[in-house]
C-alpha cells in the first residue's frame, strides 16, 4: 500500500537548502510513500477572527492536511526555534477549535543548516506544538544535518554517500512508522468518540 505524505517546507526562500533537502529525501524514500507539498507562503497571518468565515487559503491547508496520510516537516531554524511562516501555518491547520487537522497524523520533522547545531532547537520546538496537536512523532532516528553545498545538487540528488544512506535509513524509518501509526489508530479503536 502507498502513503501519501504531505510536506512542508519551512522556508519561504527559493534557494532555501532545505528545499533541496526535501528532493532530497524523496529521491530516498521507498516506493511505499508518495509526496504532495503543502503550500504556505500565500496564507494570511492567523487570526481568531477568521474563524467563522476561513480564507481560500486556509480552507485549501486544511484539505491538504487532511487529505495526507502522514505529515513530513522540513524546515530551518530561526532564532532557535520555528520559522514564523511554518507556525503561521500549523495555527492555520489546527483552527477553528475542535477542527484541529493535524490529530492522528503520524509526522516527521527534519531540517539542515549551515551551522553545526541542524535545527535541533527549532525540532525541540516542533516536538511540543506537535504533541499538543496529537500528532504522532517518529522520535528516532533524528536528522540534525549539517548542510554541505557539495554533498547535493539542486535537484536533490545526494553526492556524499554516507550522508545518502543516512537519509535513505531516515526515510524506511518514518514509512515504518506511518504504517504504525495509521495501523493504531484505525477507526474502532479505543479513545474514538462511538467507543
Amino acid at each position: 500500500m502507498a502513503y501519501n505524505i504531505g510536506y512542508f517546507v519551512g522556508s519561504l526562500a527559493t534557494n532555501s537548502i532545505n528545499r533541496t533537502l526535501s528532493k532530497a529525501l524523496i529521491k530516498l524514500a521507498p516506493d511505499t510513500l508518495s509526496f504532495t507539498e503543502i503550500p504556505i507562503k500565500d496564507l494570511p497571518l492567523y487570526s481568531y477572527d477568521y474563524d467563522s468565515d476561513f480564507p481560500p487559503e486556509g480552507v485549501a491547508l486544511k484539505k491538504a492536511i487532511e487529505a495526507s496520510d502522514g505529515l513530513l516537516f522540513i524546515s530551518p531554524e530561526y532564532n532557535r526555534s520555528i520559522p514564523g511562516a511554518l507556525k503561521n501555518a500549523i495555527d492555520w491547520g489546527s483552527r477553528p477549535w475542535g477542527t484541529n487537522s493535524f490529530a492522528r497524523k503520524p509526522t516527521g520533522i527534519v531540517g539542515a543548516s549551515i551551522g553545526a547545531i541542524g535545527t535541533a532547537v527549532m525540532q525541540s520546538s516542533m516536538r511540543g506544538v506537535l504533541s499538543f496537536l496529537d500528532a504522532p512523532q517518529l522520535n528516532s532516528p533524528e536528522v540534525y544535518l549539517q548542510f554541505k553545498p557539495e554533498d547535493f545538487e539542486a535537484d536533490g540528488t545526494v553526492n556524499n554517500q554516507g550522508t545518502a544512506d543516512f537519509l535513505r535509513h531516515y526515510m524506511g524509518e518514518y514509512s515504518a512508522f506511518v504504517e504504525r501509526v495509521l495501523d493504531a489508530t484505525a477507526a474502532g479503536h479505543i479513545g474514538d468518540p462511538d467507543q
